[in-house]
């Protein structure tokens, strides 16, 4: 029996209307966040950063998720807008992992990304083995100029994913697997 290989078997997204404090510490949070960033990271770049998200700052970034929405679509209603406003509302903490992919001499930029989503899930894995649940997602507004601009990103930078973080209130069924049958070819 190996613990590591017990949890991955098992480990499900938990949506985060779904998660509820407490979430971690402070001093977890930075052991969670040092395990994300141990990489494959070709050349020692750190094409990845981290922007924690959590307290009264998930209600801020959730107004302007829901002030940029009702710009774009005048006519939403208000369920509508307090859906956009709770985005980052629900589960404890937020992690945004963000991107820096760009050119290099040496590093292919599809190396640097591939390493920014390598993070993401270590972080995924790292919080479900401290004993929380997680959703990886990105949503319409990871795209959004207007709120990455919001969120202090740079020009050039991306959002690898946003992780909640919390403790699942119930953990829904699994969902079907890929059969290997299907997705591995032998040569």
């Amino acid at each position: 029996m190996n613990a590591t290989l017990d949890m991955l078997r098992v480990r499900r997204s938990v949506p985060p209307v779904r998660l509820e404090g407490p979430g971690p510490s402070r001093e977890e949070l930075d052991d969670l966040l040092t395990i994300a960033a141990r990489v494959p990271d070709h050349g020692k770049l750190a094409p990845w950063r981290f922007l924690v998200i959590e307290g009264e700052a998930r209600l801020t970034v959730g107004e302007a998720i829901a002030k940029t929405h009702a710009a774009d679509f005048p006519d939403a209603d208000a369920g509508r807008l307090d859906l956009e406003r709770k985005r980052l509302a629900h589960a404890p903490l937020v992690v945004a992992v963000v991107s820096r992919a760009g050119p290099h001499v040496k590093i292919p930029e599809w190396e640097q990304v591939l390493s920014a989503g390598a993070v993401c899930t270590n972080l995924v894995i790292a919080a479900n083995a401290a004993g929380y649940a997680t959703s990886w997602l990105t949503e319409w507004f990871a795209y959004d100029r207007r709120i990455l601009d919001m969120l202090g990103l740079e020009p050039s930078e991306k959002i690898a994913g946003f992780i909640h973080i919390g403790r699942p209130q119930e953990v829904p069924s699994d969902r079907p697997r890929p059969v290997l049958a299907e997705i591995v070819t032998r040569l």
